[in-house]
């Protein structure tokens, strides 16, 4: 399938939340490859990555693009059910950082390797957006690409009153003010419409 995929003109072979098939994951690799896969491979996760599973696919992914949700761990526990998402994604995201490095393109501006985080800016900054930029800046990297995501929207139990702080959408100045910290930090902002 990745080969028909690349045939077709694909620009990358994109694994959505895949740790669970990562065995799986690494063998397809492996034999696309001998039989002349030449396109990236995205690991598109929710950095609630074990460290042993990333180390499986070292050499193997050519972009990692974890979402990077919650920093502390009482909103990650109540928005996630994990309270151990933050550390484990903090660990997660320094990993792959090592693996793949700062992300980098081609010349027609398509990513080839490196690290994308993505940070969705939640209502009342519940997501603590400014210390996931901070550690983003001075722990993974300065010059780490950035997508700052603004398509928060309330549904299902947040809609129904189980999270009132959450049942709205981040306004502009949150949006705003989450990106201006990004820029004025240095991390390199997705800016893609």
């Amino acid at each position: 399938m990745m080969l028909e995929l690349q045939a077709a003109g694909c620009h990358n072979i994109n694994l959505v939340t895949p740790s669970h098939v990562v065995a799986q994951v690494v063998a397809a690799v492996a034999i696309a490859a001998q039989a002349g896969l030449r396109l990236p491979i995205v690991y598109n996760t929710s950095a609630y990555d074990a460290l042993d599973t990333l180390h499986l696919l070292d050499g193997i992914v050519d972009i990692y693009m974890p979402d990077f949700k919650i920093w502390e761990q009482a909103p990650a526990r109540r928005y996630l059910t994990a309270a151990d998402y933050p550390e484990a994604a903090r660990r997660a995201v320094v990993e792959m950082q090592r693996q793949v490095g700062d992300l980098t393109f081609d010349e027609r501006g398509l990513a080839r390797r490196g690290l994308l985080v993505r940070h969705l800016v939640m209502p009342g900054d519940v997501a603590g957006s400014e210390h996931v930029l901070r550690f983003l800046a001075e722990k993974v990297s300065p010059h780490a690409y950035v997508n700052v995501m603004a398509q928060y929207r309330p549904a299902g139990e947040v809609s129904h009153d189980a999270f009132p702080e959450i049942n709205r959408r981040p306004t502009r100045d949150e949006i705003a003010a989450v990106t201006q910290l990004a820029g004025d930090l240095g991390l390199r902002l997705d800016a893609r419409r």
